[in-house]
C-alpha cells in the first residue's frame, strides 16, 4: 500500500527533533516545580508546526531550485514526484507558519516580548532554509541553525514560559539534542551530496567532503554524550541526568554505517534511527532530571 502523500511531505522521522527539547525543558520545569502544561503545550505545538512547516517548504524551495530530482537517493519528495501541487504544499507550509505564529503569539500573553523575538527568529530560520536567493542550507549554515534552534534556545524557551527565569543548567540542557539535531541534518547531507552539489545547494557535506562529514557525525554524538556530565557539573545536583549518556552506546553501529558507506538506503536508516536515538536520549535526560527532584 502506497503511503499518503502529506505523511512523506511531513518526514514523520524528522519529527523527534522538534519534540526532543519540548520534553526536556518541560521535565526540567516539572522536575523544579514550575510547570505550565498550557505553555508546554504550545510549545509543542509551535515546534512540530515550524518542523513540519519547514519540511513541507524544502520540498518545495528545493524542487524549484532544482535540489530535487529523480537521481535523489532520500524519501521521495512530493512536489518533485509530482504527487501534489506545488502551490497546495507551498499553502500548508505557510498555514502552519501562521498556527506557529498565533501559538507564539499566545505565549507573548505570559512570557514577554523576548518570546516574540525567539518565535519570529524560530520561523524566519524555517522559511529561509531553503528559500530566498541566498538560503540558509545552500550556504553550509544549516547545522549552526539547527543546534541553536533545536537545541539550547528550543530547551530554554521552553523552560522560560513555564518558569518565567532561567539558569545556565538550563541552557547546557540544550546541548545534547541540539548536537543530535545536527547528526540528523549531517545524515542527510551526506546522503545527498552529489545532487546537492549539482544543484549548487554548498552543505558542508558538499564543501568539505564525505570524511568531514563523517567526523561531524561522530563529533556531533558525543557532544551529546558529554553533555549530561556538563549540566551535572553546572546544577551539581542532578547527577541521574548523565544516564541520557547510555543514548550514545546506540550510535556506534550507526556511525559505523556512516563511516564506511554511501548507500542510500542504508543513510537513510541511520537517519531514521538517529531521531529515535534523539527521542530516547531526551526521555532518558528527563526521567534523571525529574528523579533528583523525587
Amino acid at each position: 500500500m502506497n503511503p499518503n502523500p502529506w505523511l512523506l511531505a511531513i518526514r514523520p522521522k524528522t519529527l523527534p527533533a522538534a519534540v526532543a527539547p519540548v520534553l526536556i525543558g518541560t521535565a526540567m520545569a516539572y522536575g523544579d516545580g514550575v510547570v505550565h502544561w498550557p505553555s508546554a503545550l504550545l510549545c509543542l505545538l509551535g515546534a512540530l508546526s515550524i518542523q513540519i512547516a519547514t519540511n513541507l517548504i524544502n520540498d518545495y524551495c528545493d524542487f524549484k531550485k532544482g535540489a530535487d530530482t529523480p537521481d535523489r537517493q532520500g524519501p521521495l519528495r512530493v512536489t518533485q514526484a509530482g504527487l501534489i501541487k506545488p502551490q497546495t504544499v507551498l499553502s500548508a507550509a505557510i498555514l502552519l507558519f501562521a498556527l506557529a505564529a498565533f501559538g507564539c503569539g499566545l505565549l507573548v500573553i505570559r512570557a514577554g516580548y523576548s518570546i516574540l523575538i525567539v518565535g519570529i527568529a524560530a520561523i524566519l530560520s524555517g522559511i529561509f532554509y531553503t528559500a530566498g536567493k541566498r538560503p540558509l542550507g545552500y550556504l553550509g549554515l544549516g547545522e549552526l541553525f539547527v543546534f541553536i534552534f533545536f537545541g539550547p534556545v528550543a530547551v530554554a524557551g521552553t523552560y522560560f514560559v513555564q518558569s518565567m527565569e532561567l539558569n545556565w543548567a538550563v541552557v547546557a540542557a540544550g546541548l545534547g539534542p541540539g548536537f543530535l539535531c545536527m547528526a540528523i541534518l549531517d545524515v542527510n547531507n551526506l546522503r545527498d551530496m552529489d545532487t546537492d552539489r549539482m544543484a549548487g545547494k554548498m552543505t558542508l557535506a558538499v564543501r568539505f567532503g564525505r570524511s568531514f562529514a563523517c567526523s561531524e557525525y561522530l563529533l556531533c554524538v558525543l557532544g551529546a554524550t558529554i553533555s549530561p556530565f556538563i549540566v551535572h557539573l553546572i546544577s551539581t545536583d542532578h547527577g541521574w541526568v548523565t544516564i541520557a549518556c547510555l543514548a550514545g552506546f546506540g550510535a556506534i553501529p550507526l556511525m559505523k554505517t556512516v563511516c564506511s558507506t554511501l548507500d542510500g538506503a542504508s543513510l537513510n536508516r541511520v537517519l531514521a534511527k538517529t531521531g529515535q536515538l534523539l527521542l530516547i536520549y531526551s526521555v532518558l535526560f528527563s526521567a534523571g532530571w525529574v528523579l533528583c527532584q523525587s
